[in-house]
């Protein structure tokens, strides 16, 4: 039997009308009143990641209009966010003080791959849900060991085995250069990646070169990768040190096949600094529709996006797809929210984050839908290929998986 979908248009409509929200008696969490709950997040708003700021600048936004129009059954809420300059040490200093001192329900939407490892352990002693995690490592999939953990973003791993499938039908003779950061990002696009390869990646593979987040430069990494022979380039970096790769190998005058990991795909943040010459005929994989695209022209839920944008983030380029990422993820942790109704305890917020079926969201692709059970808390598991064309990402192909829960 198909599972239900469940639009988010139906969803604003119960919200707004208080249809669907559970009236028990009523059960509060840390951080929760009978007006306000209150979340928490680390936010790179300063550091070697600083350029992902929007995004939880746009989470902010999007709770601020839910506010103006009453909040989520008759609460508002109040997203704390603080800085912690992706720095690991400084990500557990905030968590511990939004957690002990602000008394926070979740924390919600956290950032970083290294970040959210450094609290992960502290947050599941402590019952504390980490949910919607914004980075694709597999360790937040992770039911048995971190039940409090809940993922957002695809995987990093399913994200490079679809490209290797890619690869392997479209150019099966290619010799594959990597740059990775050297972290959980780097290891799990290169896991994916040989995964998908199979018996073919000791051979198709010929150079790995890493780097760290607080480097000044890679170009030293671009010029071994050209010098290994490599004619094609799967960039697992962060935004900055994508578009350096890409700047780089532009003036080198090397022209391999490149694929663009979803960790830097923003047109704003990583493709127009690089050069949009530089950048045109990437590959990469999104789950989401892009707003520059005149495919979404008329499309309601992009209408209300570019609206809220103009409205809530005066100033902010509707184009960067971190913005819609923090505006995806917070139409989901309202979802989540909504449906706790007046049991706003961490386990039934972590119950509810946990029992998400067939939810549909307005700036995802037709036909990628929200899936997660509490055997398994992975919330995206599709995308389509896309290919930029020097203005904007062209979507092509069907939509793909590569999950082996969800395949």
């Amino acid at each position: 039997m198909r599972k239900p979908i469940v639009t988010f248009a139906v969803w604003a409509f119960a919200l707004a009308t208080g249809l669907g929200a559970a009236r028990a008696e009523k059960a509060y969490g840390p951080g929760v009143t009978d007006t306000e709950i209150t979340l928490g997040a680390n936010a790179p708003y300063s550091g070697p990641a600083s350029i992902y700021a929007s995004f939880p600048k746009t989470m902010l936004a999007y709770f601020a209009m839910l506010n103006e129009k009453g909040g989520i059954n008759g609460r508002h809420i109040n997203l704390l966010t603080r800085d912690d300059a992706y720095s690991p040490p400084k990500t557990v200093e905030v968590t511990r003080a939004l957690v002990e001192n602000d008394k926070v329900l979740a924390i919600m939407a956290p950032f970083g791959t290294p970040t959210n490892a450094a609290i992960q352990k502290y947050l599941n002693t402590n019952g504390v849900p980490q949910l919607l995690v914004q980075s694709g490592g597999t360790r937040w999939n992770d039911p048995k060991q971190f039940p409090w953990t809940t993922p957002y973003s695809p995987t990093y791993v399913n994200e490079s085995r679809i490209i290797a499938r890619y690869v392997l039908r479209e150019k099966p003779d290619a010799k594959i250069g990597v740059l990775l950061q050297a972290d959980d990002i780097g290891k799990d696009f290169v896991l994916g990646l040989k995964e998908g390869l199979g018996a073919k990646a000791d051979a198709m593979i010929v150079k790995e070169a890493t780097y760290q987040s607080t480097e000044p430069t890679i170009d030293s990494q671009i010029v071994n990768l050209k010098a290994s022979g490599a004619d094609t380039v799967l960039i697992a970096a962060q935004n900055k040190f994508a578009s350096m790769a890409i700047r780089k190998i532009h003036e080198l005058g090397w022209k391999p096949l490149i694929f663009l990991g979803s960790t830097a795909n923003s047109i704003a943040g990583v493709l127009v600094p690089a050069g949009l010459e530089a950048s045109t005929g990437i590959l990469t994989t999104t789950s989401y529709k892009t707003p520059n695209d005149p495919e979404w022209a008329n499309d309601k839920g992009m209408t209300d996006y570019l609206a809220f944008v103009a409205k809530y983030l005066p100033g902010m380029d509707p184009n960067d797809v971190i913005a819609v990422t923090g505006y995806t993820t917070a139409q989901l942790g309202a979802i989540i929210l909504q449906r706790c109704g007046d049991d706003l305890t961490r386990e039934n917020v972590l119950k509810q984050a946990t029992n998400l079926s067939g939810i549909v969201l307005p700036m995802l692709l037709p036909g990628i839908t929200i899936q997660t059970t509490p055997q398994d808390y992975a919330a995206i598991t599709e995308r389509r290929f896309a290919r930029f064309d020097g203005k904007t990402w062209v979507l092509f192909g069907d939509i793909v998986g590569a999950g082996p829960a969800k395949d």
